[in-house]
Formats: C-alpha cells, sequence, structure tokens
C-alpha cells in the first residue's frame, strides 16, 4: 500500500481524488495550503504527492523542489485548474512525474498514480553502483546525488550523453565518472576543446593526416576521433563547433567512419561520446547556429548541473575537501576557519560555480599562510566588498519596508511567523521590480545578478503576477 499525499485547497475535487486513492488500495492524506503541505512533507514520508499549482498562500512549483528532495523522494503529479503552458515546463523541468488539468477523467487520474506507483517501485528495485567512482565531485546534496545516479545510469550504455551547466559547475568531472564507470575505462579519455580548435588545422586534428596531405604534413598523424577508439571522445564546449564542421561530424557520429586528409580510404573508430556546453543548443538550434540533427544525435543521455548557488549545502564538504588537498599541494600544516568563513562561502552566490571557489580558497590560503585559520579578512577583497554591499542593500530594505508598514490594531495584529512572513514577500516583489528597472527587463542579466535560475525566476514573476516584460 502506496502513502498518497494530496495539496490542494478545492474540497470537492481533493474528495474525489482521495477516493480514488483509497480505492486503488492506497493510503491519501491532504493538506489545503502551502504552509500545512510543506509542514507535512518535511515530517511524514509519501510515495505520490498530487500538487495544485494555485494555493491560497503561493504557488505549489515554489514548494516542488523541496518537496522532491525530501528524504522520501515522492513522485509528484502537478494538478492545476490554469492551462499553462510555461508552468508545464517549469514543473517537468523541476522534476514533476506529470501535469494534469483539471478537470481531468478519473480513468486519466488513476492512470497517473498508477504509473508513477509503477515507475516508483522499478526505481526502488534497481541497485546502484557498489563503489561508483567519482574522483573530484564532492558534495551530498539531493542534486549531486541525482547526478550521481544519472552518472551510473549513463555509464551502463555507450549513448550519447550531453552534460550542460555554467562555466566552473565540472563538466569535465562528470564526463570522466561515466567514463571511469563504464566498460570503456581502461581505454582512453581524449579531451577535445572545441573551442580552442584553429580553423587552419582543425579536420586533420580530429581526423589526422597522410605524409604529404599538405604543405608540413612531414609524416603520417593519427587524429584524435581514431585515438578514442575503444574508449570515450569528450567534446567540451560543444556549442562552437563551426557548421562545416558539424555537419562533418553529424557523419562521423552516424557511421563511426572517416577519411583522414590525404587518405585514399575511410578508416573506423568505435568511440563513445560525451559532450558538454554552457550554451543553450536547442535555442541555438532554433536559431539556425546549431544543427537540429547533430543535436539529437549528441543528446539521447541529458546531464544538467545546476549552478553552486543553488545547492549551497554542498559548500562545507567542498571546502572541507580542498582545504585540506591545497594545504598538501603546498607542503603546509592543515588549517581550520573559523564559523563567519564558512558563512560567508554559503552567503557569496560562485558566479564562477566550483572553479570559482576553489581559486578562491587558494587564495585565502596563501593569504593566511602561517595562520591556522581562516576568516572573511583572508577572502579576497572583490568577494569580501561585494558581500558588504549585499548586506547593506538588504538591510536598507528592511528599514525602508519597515517605514512603509501600515499600523495594526491590536485585534488583528499578526504573529511573529506571518508577519515575517508577508515581510519576506513584499521585499522579495520590491527586489524584482527594483532589480527589473536596473535591467531593463533582460532576463539574462536578472538571472546573473539576482542569482537566480530562469525557472526559479519565471516562477517569482507568475506568484507576484510580473509579467517577462515587466522584468
Amino acid at each position: 500500500m502506496a502513502r498518497v499525499f494530496i495539496i490542494d485547497d478545492d474540497e470537492i475535487f481533493s474528495e474525489m481524488l482521495s477516493d480514488i486513492v483509497i480505492r486503488s488500495g492506497h493510503s491519501a492524506s491532504g493538506a489545503v495550503s502551502i504552509k500545512e503541505g510543506l509542514e507535512k512533507a518535511l515530517s511524514e514520508s509519501f510515495d505520490v504527492v498530487f500538487l495544485d499549482l494555485h494555493l491560497p498562500d503561493g504557488n505549489g512549483l515554489d514548494i516542488l523542489p523541496t518537496i522532491r528532495d525530501t528524504a522520501s523522494s515522492p513522485e509528484i503529479i502537478i494538478i492545476t485548474g490554469y492551462s499553462d503552458s510555461n508552468g508545464a515546463e517549469l514543473a517537468i523541468k523541476s522534476g514533476a512525474w506529470d501535469y494534469i488539468e483539471k478537470p481531468s477523467s478519473i480513468k486519466e487520474m488513476t492512470l497517473a498514480l498508477v504509473r508513477a506507483l509503477q515507475y516508483r517501485e522499478e526505481k526502488m528495485l534497481r541497485q546502484p553502483p557498489v563503489a561508483l567512482r567519482q574522483e573530484g565531485i564532492i558534495g551530498n546534496s539531493a542534486h549531486i546525488k541525482s547526478c550521481l545516479n544519472l552518472v551510473a545510469r549513463a555509464a551502463h550504455s555507450d549513448a550519447s550523453a550531453l552534460i550542460t551547466g555554467e562555466t566552473g559547475t565540472g563538466k569535465e568531472l562528470f564526463a570522466w565518472a561515466i567514463h571511469n564507470n563504464s566498460r570503456r575505462s581502461k581505454r582512453s579519455f581524449v579531451v577535445v576543446d572545441c573551442a580552442s580548435l584553429p580553423q587552419t588545422l582543425v579536420e586533420s586534428i580530429l581526423f589526422g593526416h597522410e605524409k604529404g596531405a599538405f604543405t608540413g604534413a612531414e609524416k603520417a598523424r593519427e587524429g584524435l576521433v581514431k585515438q578514442a577508439n575503444g574508449g570515450t571522445l569528450f567534446l567540451d564546449e560543444i556549442g562552437e563547433l563551426s557548421p562545416a564542421l558539424q555537419k562533418s561530424f553529424l557523419r562521423v557520429l552516424q557511421e563511426h567512419r572517416f577519411r583522414p586528409l590525404g587518405a585514399d580510404r575511410e578508416i573506423e573508430s568505435n568511440f563513445r561520446l560525451i559532450s558538454a556546453t554552457n550554451k543553450d543548443l536547442s535555442k541555438m538550434a532554433a536559431e539556425g547556429l546549431f544543427r537540429e540533427d547533430l543535436l539529437f544525435r549528441v543528446r539521447t543521455l541529458d546531464i544538467e548541473l545546476s549552478p553552486l548557488r543553488e545547492h549551497p549545502e554542498d559548500i562545507r564538504d567542498l571546502l572541507v575537501h580542498y582545504m585540506a588537498k591545497l594545504c598538501e599541494r603546498y607542503g603546509i600544516g592543515a588549517k581550520g576557519f573559523a564559523p563567519e568563513f564558512l558563512n560567508a562561502l554559503m552567503a557569496y552566490q560562485w558566479p564562477g560555480n566550483v572553479r570559482e571557489l576553489i581559486g578562491t580558497l587558494e587564495k585565502a590560503i596563501s593569504e593566511a599562510f602561517q595562520e591556522p585559520t581562516l576568516y572573511p579578512k583572508h577572502l579576497p577583497t572583490d568577494i569580501r566588498v561585494r558581500l558588504k554591499k549585499t548586506e547593506i542593500a538588504r538591510e536598507r530594505m528592511i528599514t525602508n519596508m519597515a517605514d512603509q508598514q501600515t499600523p495594526y490594531s491590536p485585534k488583528f495584529f499578526p504573529t511573529l511567523k506571518d508577519y515575517r512572513e508577508d515581510a519576506i514577500l513584499k521585499s522579495e516583489k520590491q527586489y524584482l521590480e527594483d532589480l527589473a528597472k536596473i535591467t531593463h527587463g533582460n532576463i539574462k542579466e536578472t538571472c546573473h545578478i539576482s542569482g537566480l535560475s530562469r525557472p526559479r525566476l519565471y516562477a517569482l514573476l507568475k506568484k507576484f503576477n510580473m509579467t517577462k516584460k515587466t522584468a
């Protein structure tokens, strides 16, 4: 018997859905608000959660990631009475099992529940690798665990994998992890930096050449594609490939055959392809900058790495790991760190992600070379300045907001918790409105300054009835 949780303020619909669940042989419980739903989801275990988007105290999408990352990690089915393609996209990208519009037939609701439970049962039966090799991948957050599960799946096949994420999120580390846990682990892992390939020599570098194929070709050379035979070919920053090379590489992917420059016959290479990019290849394909047929080939499996600011709980593990590693490299004794140092790292947005964090720790350790403990004063000046400006701006916003508060009568004076929640909501909305003026509605710049992902930003805009144009 599965445990099903329904978060919906529509009493009639909730009763109908509860009847469906109970008749299917499972238990059902419910909540009518985000606040109540979150409290139950964090304190109890559930297998499936039906989550309404439009609730009295907010948008259900705001708590979807939190519910998904609870200990029981339930399958989440979104239910809504409002047709919204953007909401459906956000829900699916946030990990929802399904997105169902009201009113739906009993058959449709039952099928969604049955399939979600079937998937969950099969997922629970799958045993992860006994010892997944994950050299350099540090962290225990739900995000890292989810990505490692995808690594384990990718390692068991030869399908092409695409790893996406901002610069510095560790895309090459995850590519190595797929290779090291695959049957090809004892063969070559060949890296091709697509951003630095010289256009005049690119075909020679990739496909090799025969002696005398061009001026300066004094001897035959084996290309990188051939060197990856039996192993893995890693195309880093694949979005930088020129249109001509995209066409050439598409055929190589399809046939695993190519002709070196100057050769009179084709040769084979049995490689497994892993690609990485910090660009939106789907958008590039829509704009004609990246071949859609090539995108289909390279994205059989997809691993999306979130920026560090979206899983800050991993910062402590990263700090401990790299402090020990850097101290060992410098040949100095192990150092400790003050709580304020960790707090500063947690408060910073890390636009350069893990790569920037490692560089920052190296600078801090160099600054405190003879000192046993790291303090915020050992951080680079630019980071300390940014943190202080953010702190001052936050305090100023809270002060301004407090000055604008309408006095409450004793009869309707709120609890401290309700007052705090109301203040946070108002400050969030004011922050987005002020930021929209500064960025002139540029979504990319808004995400960069605020540290929000696009899905999270869109969710907040919808929550406060703001349009993309006003942001």
